[in-house]
């Protein structure tokens, strides 16, 4: 027995109970996070701290109707989002509201790597010029800053319909943030490297300049030739595949994922810079 006459199975039992009522609202709350449900919520919230308060000062007025939102409350939410809650218990049948909801951090990144890549190899086939800067650890805000604001999910789709020629963004650098693209048309410094070779062009060098300055990973696709570089601490390598541009990505934008075996790797291009 434990000291006030609680023995320990009683004492599971409660931890069990607290720890199950914390599982389910928090499910409750991944399920209606991002829908207006959401502004429902808040709003019970400030009733429920109103009516609270109301009952310390005594104020007998708004404790009525506070009382009466609260007592009539639960009759609106059901009539008013009879959708959701009709969504929620069809999810609770299928089991789903119990499964993971969220992605982890590697299988994002692996998805945002999957529509980098389809995009690049799309563009890299029809020769659509391309500058993708990829942000690490050094910010490179002052940058997007000089571009136009996206902050959209990253997606092939989203990414190659920027460079498409003859439309208003395609011209300048796209920066992505994680799996979202924070801006595009933007401008990069342009290295004043005397060892970049003379048959590249603004792209390249725009690369190689925020390279130079920051920590960031950009991929260019050229639109003379259609080959695929990528640049990092001023380095530049050259006409890579698929997937040699996929290791690469894997290899320097995440510690958790496996890197390749560097002596696997065939670079056709030189090095330079």
């Amino acid at each position: 027995m434990l000291d006030g006459g609680i023995n320990f199975l009683n004492l599971l039992r409660i931890v069990v109970d607290i720890a199950l009522v914390w599982y389910v609202l928090y499910k409750l709350i991944m399920l209606i996070r991002g829908t207006k449900a959401i502004q429902l919520l808040k709003g019970i919230v400030v009733v429920l701290v109103v009516r609270v308060v109301s009952l310390i000062l005594e104020l007998q007025t708004i404790e009525w109707i506070t009382r009466q939102a609260i007592y009539w409350g639960f009759l609106v939410i059901i009539i008013l989002f009879q959708p959701e809650l009709r969504r929620a218990l069809e999810q609770l049948g299928r089991g789903n509201i119990f499964s993971r909801g969220t992605k982890s951090e590697e299988e994002l990144l692996e998805e945002s790597i999957g529509h980098i890549i389809q995009s690049c190899n799309y563009m890299a086939k029809r020769r659509i010029g391309a500058l993708i800067t990829i942000e690490r650890e050094t910010g490179v805000g002052e940058y997007s800053e000089t571009g136009i604001s996206i902050n959209g999910e990253l997606t092939h789709q989203l990414l190659t319909n920027i460079f498409t020629p003859n439309t208003p963004l395609h011209d300048g650098a796209v920066i992505i943030k994680g799996n979202e693209i924070i801006a595009a048309a933007c401008y990069l410094p342009l290295s004043e490297s005397p060892f970049i070779s003379k048959e590249l062009g603004t792209r390249h060098r725009a690369a190689m300049g925020v390279s130079e300055v920051t920590d960031a990973i950009t991929i260019v696709v050229s639109e003379e030739t259609g080959f695929i570089s990528v640049t990092k601490n001023g380095e530049l390598r050259r006409e890579l595949s698929d997937n040699e541009l996929r290791d690469y990505l894997r290899e320097n934008l995440s510690t958790n994922l496996k890197a390749p075996d560097k002596k696997s790797w065939k670079w056709r291009g030189k090095k330079n810079g």
